[in-house]
Formats: structure tokens, C-alpha cells, sequence
């Protein structure tokens, strides 16, 4: 386990926290953490506050999302002694939202299309001066080289005429000139000033996606009026991002709090990649919700 913090509770506003897990899998003793974090953090302790908890599907990705797994989120949370509002949101059913998001980017000049693929960015870096060594690199990997970047208007059109799927990716230089200097307020570091340019320019929508975590997650939960986003220590780089994008779309900041996460015996993170004990296994075995909220770290 690694070093846990206490959740922060505002006693001038109405805290207001969400879980949103992803429904390509059963989840874990990790994401009980999360998910009990999140609700303590609304609660209080002894789970006696007037905060509200909300719970989000994260079901952008149709082809790992299923059915199956989507209900079993709602089964597990339930047999923890966790309760949330109704109607749960879906991002799949809400994709007008992150539509309507992209427009008003495009709108403003921020957005361009890539039509690289994968192997198109992967043999740009490695041509780079020769040197792949020296090519920057970000939170999701060496920064893409800005190839798309450089096409003439006339160019992206011929390109999307005839069909070439691409990505929208976000103009950073552009977005940082246009949104300034920014910070937010995270529970464990304090004021931190916000370096979205670390990712360089990142995908927004993708041909089969149409729509990215970063801009999502940034929309939700301003519609959902989350005044405390409580997320696993992992995810720090990505709030530079959803920063910019809160400026850009005049969205509300809320506050942030990133805690440490549970790690298995080897000191990996919990993963579902990598088949971490399900709370799904731990029922079938025998174990209580007490048990598993005490594994957890919430006795």
C-alpha cells in the first residue's frame, strides 16, 4: 500500500465528488479505494455530511466497453455500502456535449486535423536529426512532431475529402497564447501552475473516438457540478490539460485532490491489465464488505 492520504472536505462549500470508471472490466481492490475515497470525501468520516456523490460511466471507447461489466460496477459499489444520484451519466449517451465542445475549439482556432497514424508519428520521431534520443517527451509518450501542423488549409481539405480518417488535436501554442497563465489547487501540492504544453499538441477526438479522455472528463464534470475531483496520483500530469481546457471553455475549476494509490505485493499499481484480484473474486471467496473496505484502507 502506498501513502495514503485523508480526504479534504470544504466547510464552506457543498463538496461535491464523483467516481467514473471505465467499463472494460471487473473492478479491483484499487479502484474500491477510489471509489470509497471519493465517497468519504463527501460524507465525511463518519458519513453523516450533506455532500453528494456521484457516480459516471466512462463508456467512450466502444470497442472494450461491454454491457457485462457496466452492471457489474453497479453490483460491486452497492455490495460496498456506497450509494450515489440517479440518473448515472454515460458519456455515450452524452456525446453532443463533447460535439458541441469541439465546435466551439474549432471555432476559435484551436483545433487542426492529423491524418498520421501511429506508424506515420513513430517514423517522423525516429528520422528526427537521426536522433530519437532527443525527441521530447510528455505524460503519454514522446510529443507528437507537429507534422500535421504544417499543411496548408487547402491541404487538410483535399486530405478529408478523400476520406483519410484523422485526429483533432489541440493547437498548444495557440491555446496557451489565447487561455494565459493558469494554476489550480490540489490538496497534497498546494497551488500549482498549470504546464499543459508538456503534452504537446494533444488529440481531442480521434476517428473512432469522438471525443478523448481529456476532454470528457473536462466537460462532465463542469455539467455535473463536482466541486472536488478525487483521482489517484497517476492522473496529476493529465489536470494540466483539463486546466487549459476549463480556460479555453470557460468552465468551472474545481478543487483537486490526488491521492496515493493501492499497490500489489511486487509494488505495481493495481491494474486491469495485469488481472489484479477482482472485488468480484474477493465476494465469491468469502470475503464481507467490511473486509474489503478494510483492505481498502477505510475500516
Amino acid at each position: 500500500m502506498s501513502d495514503l492520504q485523508t480526504p479534504i472536505r470544504s466547510e464552506n462549500l457543498p463538496v461535491v465528488t464523483r467516481f467514473a470508471p471505465s467499463p472494460t472490466g471487473f473492478l479491483h481492490l484499487g479502484h474500491a479505494y477510489a471509489a470509497l475515497f471519493a465517497y468519504r470525501a463527501a460524507k465525511g468520516p463518519n458519513l453523516d455530511g450533506s455532500g453528494r456523490f456521484i457516480l459516471r460511466i466512462e463508456d467512450i471507447d466502444a470497442g472494450r466497453c461491454r454491457p457485462e461489466f457496466e452492471t457489474a460496477i453497479y453490483e460491486d459499489l452497492a455490495w460496498l455500502g456506497l450509494e450515489w444520484e440517479q440518473p448515472v451519466r454515460r458519456q455515450s449517451d452524452n456525446l453532443a456535449d463533447f460535439e458541441s465542445a469541439l465546435d466551439r475549439l474549432n471555432r476559435m482556432g484551436l483545433l487542426y486535423p492529423c491524418f498520421c497514424t501511429r506508424a506515420d508519428i513513430k517514423a517522423e520521431i525516429e528520422a528526427a536529426n537521426g536522433a530519437p534520443h532527443l525527441v521530447a517527451s510528455g505524460p503519454d509518450g514522446p510529443i507528437y512532431p507537429g507534422t500535421c501542423l504544417m499543411l496548408s488549409d487547402a491541404e487538410r481539405k483535399a486530405r478529408a475529402d478523400s476520406g483519410t480518417p484523422f485526429a483533432l488535436r489541440l493547437d498548444m501554442a495557440r491555446a496557451i497564447q489565447a487561455a494565459g497563465a493558469l494554476h489550480w489547487i490540489d490538496a497534497v501540492q498546494g497551488r500549482v501552475s498549470a504546464r499543459p504544453e508538456i503534452f504537446g499538441d494533444v488529440v481531442l477526438a480521434r476517428k473512432d473516438i469522438p471525443t478523448s479522455y481529456h476532454l470528457s472528463v473536462t466537460i462532465d464534470d463542469h455539467l455535473q457540478g463536482v466541486t472536488l475531483v478525487t483521482r489517484g496520483e497517476d492522473l496529476f500530469p493529465a489536470t494540466h490539460i483539463h486546466r487549459l481546457l476549463q480556460k479555453l471553455l470557460g468552465l468551472d475549476t474545481p478543487a483537486y485532490h490526488h491521492h496515493g494509490l493501492l499497490v500489489a505485493a511486487d509494488g505495481r499499481r493495481l491494474a486491469k491489465r495485469d488481472k489484479a484480484e477482482t472485488i468480484r473474486d474477493l465476494r465469491q471467496n468469502g470475503y464481507s464488505p467490511s473486509d474489503v473496505r478494510r483492505m481498502a484502507g477505510f475500516p
